[in-house]
């Protein structure tokens, strides 16, 4: 059964007699690190306390409910055993509703601000693997096999410099560690609000790539190419290159760029085709929601089409045999435009290594492991492996479990036997590229619900 709802901003949809005690209401949050997951019918989201936690953890100039279930562009309802499940999802990655739950007494109310397809399936995991399905198709960007990958980010941070990549690859071929990618991340350059190039405390990229290359190997780096620091050169000599707030980081606060003006987009593209031209054939592009952001833009367009058309641009000047992962980015307006995407926060920030703020990532990494295949390539982000990491175990298993793309990012010289047999068997493993079987869906489901429950 399907039918199509165009109502009003925020008009009733649907109104589903339901038990409160089973029904369970799955909601698809913003982006990477939006909360994603199977929620109690009786329960109320999280909402952002701090102006840039809305920023950069939900959906910027969309206001969160403060009771009842919120998902952006997607929202499932699962009375239970004996009734069909509920669907409620966009018809295309382009717009993407605020589609909000509420209960009352024993009927859950569903609104949207804008179309959605409302459809019944089996169960839960039947409804999300079938929007996976339909949005996918006619994907512009089919996905690119995936590589086995080296991070830099989880042990040199900001303070990566050209040797200590050298140091990754000579350790790499002692070890005979079959990785794929050698990622340099974050701290290899000032910022794209200063100029793209490499930072001099970093050393030579140039030299990076080649001896990576001669390894044989790929090389891979990390950018955040849709927004700034405001207190930049960019930021002062372009004013209108600029959206909107994108939230704080870097000791300063971020700005959107107007990815519709053709400064940004020489700009972008320039900056994509040097790094190409280097040898590098793997991009990370981080904190991607900043495209999307509400303000003024050259061109009449609202963000979701403005970010879509950005990243689109990225890809073209990267070319067809650049892998690409999204990340920060929002998740069903990436749909068809990269091949793998960050499904869950970081494994740590810096001051976390000992474990004690959990597993940050392992709920939005299980419930969205329906868009693994689908979609694209579902990253969990890095295992952390060496010692000093006081979730590494239970880390290991889970982002193997249900994430696809394999990396770890750990100086090797610091493994000690299970570390160094850990991440032997993720390389070796590979990483993957087809979806999750209907176990492994119910599994995740069940550890998505368990875990957020808290």
């Amino acid at each position: 059964m399907s039918d199509r709802v165009a109502d009003r901003a925020g008009a009733l949809v649907d109104e589903v007699l339901l038990d409160p005690v089973v029904a369970r209401v799955y909601a698809e949050g913003w982006q990477s690190w939006s909360p994603a997951t199977w929620h109690a019918a009786t329960a109320t989201g999280p909402v952002p306390t701090q102006t840039w936690e809305h920023l950069m953890r939900f959906r910027p100039g969309t206001p969160v409910a403060s009771e009842g279930v919120q998902g952006e562009g997607l929202l499932v309802l699962d009375p239970g055993p004996g009734a069909p499940a509920r669907c409620y999802a966009t018809p295309d990655p382009v717009t993407v509703p605020t589609i909000r739950a509420t209960l009352v007494g024993d009927r859950l109310l569903v609104r949207s601000t804008g179309a959605v397809d409302v459809t019944e399936h089996r169960d839960g995991e039947s409804a999300l693997t079938a929007v996976g399905d339909a949005l996918a198709v006619g994907a512009p960007r089919p996905p690119l096999p995936p590589p086995t990958v080296w991070c830099s980010w989880y042990r040199y941070f900001e303070e990566v410099t050209a040797n200590d990549v050298l140091e990754a690859v000579h350790d790499l071929d002692a070890h005979d560690l079959g990785v794929d990618v050698v990622q340099v991340d974050d701290g290899w350059s000032p910022g794209l609000g200063e100029g793209l190039q490499p930072a001099r405390r970093f050393g030579s990229l140039a030299r990076v790539v080649d001896e990576v290359r001669s390894s044989g190997r790929r090389a891979g780096i990390w950018l955040a190419p849709f927004l700034v620091g405001a207190e930049t050169t960019l930021a002062h000599e372009h004013p209108d290159w600029l959206v909107g707030p994108a939230g704080r980081n870097w000791d300063q606060p971020l700005v959107g760029l107007d990815l519709t003006n053709p400064g940004v987009q020489e700009l972008l593209t320039g900056a994509v085709r040097r790094l190409v031209d280097l040898g590098i054939d793997y991009l990370k592009l981080d904190f991607l929601y900043a495209g999307a952001v509400p303000g003024r833009r050259r061109e009449d367009v609202d963000g979701v089409a403005a970010y879509r058309a950005g990243l689109r641009l990225l890809g073209e000047a990267a070319g067809p045999d650049v892998y690409l992962v999204g990340c920060g980015a929002p998740i069903l307006p990436s749909v068809g435009l990269v091949d793998a995407m960050r499904v869950s926060p970081d494994t740590f920030h810096e001051g976390g290594e000992d474990g004690s703020t959990g597993l940050r990532g392992l709920v939005p990494l299980a419930a969205r492991a329906w868009q693994q295949g689908r979609f694209w390539v579902n990253d969990p982000d890095c295992v952390v492996a060496r010692p000093s990491y006081g979730q590494r175990e239970r880390w290991a298993r889970s982002a193997r479990r249900f994430g696809g793309l394999r990396s770890f990012s750990d100086r090797v010289a610091e493994l000690d036997a299970w570390g160094l047999a850990t991440v032997r068997d993720l390389a070796a493993g590979g990483s993957r590229p087809e979806p999750f079987a209907a176990d492994v869906l119910a599994e995740s489901r069940a550890v998505a619900q368990e875990e957020g429950s808290r």
